[in-house]
């Protein structure tokens, strides 16, 4: 390819050189956060970029570790911040893979047992995945004197705001049987948030669910393969016609490194341009699974080239 950069070399690149490179992909993996949107703002271009490819023939899909929301209300996003023509089942989030995994992949036969918000909640009852739900907190109860289900054969790990000890005691109990599955939405260790300060991410609750049950929990969400199988059983993917675009370093770029896409960093979100060139002088395997293929500034880069 002319002009085009080569595999794992971190280096910037810039209008013909992104052209071309997209020219030779059938399909754009984007995740979101950092990438297409910084909270409630459209990161500049990226709205047009979507209609651009989409207009090209080109299959857009956004993959994104983030479990706080369901695919529907991903939906409503998508339209209040401009992007047009996003359909639903383009949208893979790691708490729609989650049910997908729990329904599809283990056949699940039993309840699961749920740490995480309305988004993995909402994603299990629409896929029809039966889970332990109405539990009220009780003032002064212990995981002694507690109500432990009988049918639980799952324990999933999402982002929780309400953790409390309790539910980890909980999980802990279920996933002393052997039996039960213990699967996590995604590996992130913190998210970033207003005023450059941090919340703890699902990996964090994972963590700790890990520690005290001694298990290692399944991961469904980026860097995992899981989240591309996922893709490809619905649609026809190959990975060698396909690049992912993503901002950080550890989950973006490793899944697609380890899926077999090509790979492009952008700079708006979590990771550095020097982090990147950090991991490619280390010159292991495991950093340079975290090496982009491609780096660029913003998505605004991409679309500049596509209007050339």
């Amino acid at each position: 390819m002319a002009g085009a950069v080569g595999s794992r070399s971190c280096k910037k690149i810039r209008g013909a050189q992104i052209r071309e490179l997209l020219e030779a992909k059938a399909n754009v993996l984007f995740d979101c956060d950092g990438v297409i949107w910084d909270g409630e703002k459209a990161i500049p271009g990226a709205p047009e970029v979507v209609s651009l490819l989409k207009q090209q023939g080109k299959r857009v899909f956004f993959v994104t570790n983030n479990c706080t929301r369901p695919r529907e209300l991903y939906m409503q996003k998508f339209s209040r911040l401009g992007f047009t023509g996003v359909e639903q089942e383009e949208i893979f989030s790691s708490a729609y893979c989650s049910a997908v995994y729990l329904k599809d992949f283990a056949n699940l036969q039993g309840r699961v047992y749920v740490i995480g918000g309305d988004g993995v909640q909402k994603e299990l009852k629409e896929a029809g995945v039966p889970f332990v739900e109405g539990e009220v907190d009780v003032p002064g109860q212990t995981i002694s004197d507690c109500l432990l289900e009988s049918d639980v054969k799952a324990v999933l790990v999402g982002y929780d705001e309400k953790l409390n000890f309790l539910k980890l005691a909980k999980a802990c109990c279920y996933l002393r049987d052997a039996e039960c599955l213990f699967v996590s939405t995604d590996p992130d260790p913190w998210h970033p948030v207003r005023g450059g300060r941090i919340t703890p991410g699902s990996g964090s609750l994972t963590a700790a669910v890990e520690t005290a049950s001694n298990r290692k929990a399944i991961v469904v969400g980026k860097p995992s393969k899981f989240m591309f199988e996922c893709i490809a059983s619905q649609f026809d993917v190959d990975p060698a016609q396909s690049v992912m675009v993503g901002d950080r370093l550890e989950t973006d770029i490793v899944f697609g490194s380890n899926c077999g896409l090509s790979t492009m960093l952008t700079l708006t979100g979590v990771s550095t341009f020097e982090e990147a060139q950090a991991y490619m002088e280390r010159d292991t395997p495991e950093t340079q699974s975290m090496v982009p293929d491609y780096v660029v500034d913003s998505i605004t880069d991409i679309l500049l080239a596509l209007k050339e």
